[in-house]
């Protein structure tokens, strides 16, 4: 099953047993994905869909540490209900022990040099993208050329 059929499935679901939160956040994925289609002038493939998601589970995720900062603890519960969602059409995400190796092995493939940054990037994060969080796996990379 695509991931623009689970999504149309879900929010149906949502609908039929009136689960409020739950639909509220489907619809507004949904509308970031017809928004870039729009734009585009394209259909999303699953990979595409999941660039969106990654993009909301960010805003989301910086919105409750600033919900929290300003104690919002109400507007924070609400993102993280958010998170909770979208979450659940996200691919299975890599171990730590994978990423590493991965990272690992990019390094060694293209060398240390700063010019092979990019490279080594571009690499893991056709490897990596939507399973791993990228800028912890740029984290790790620059550690890795470092050492």
């Amino acid at each position: 099953m695509t991931l623009r059929l689970q999504i149309q499935n879900d929010m149906k679901a949502a609908m039929k047993a009136k689960e409020a939160d739950r639909l509220g956040t489907i619809r507004l994925l949904w509308s970031a994905v017809k928004q870039r289609e729009v734009d585009e002038r394209i259909e999303l493939d699953d990979v595409a869909i999941t660039a969106v998601i990654e993009k909301m589970l960010k805003q989301r995720k910086d919105s409750i540490q600033q919900f929290e900062a300003a104690n919002r603890q109400d507007l924070a519960d609400k993102e993280k209900l958010e998170v909770a969602v979208l979450v659940a059409y996200m691919p299975q995400q890599c171990s730590p022990e994978e990423v590493a190796a991965a990272v690992t092995a990019a390094i060694t493939s293209h060398g240390k040099t700063p010019a092979a940054m990019g490279k080594i990037m571009a690499e893991l994060k056709a490897a990596l993208s939507g399973r791993a969080d990228m800028s912890e796996v740029s984290k790790l990379v620059k550690a890795g050329m470092a050492a």
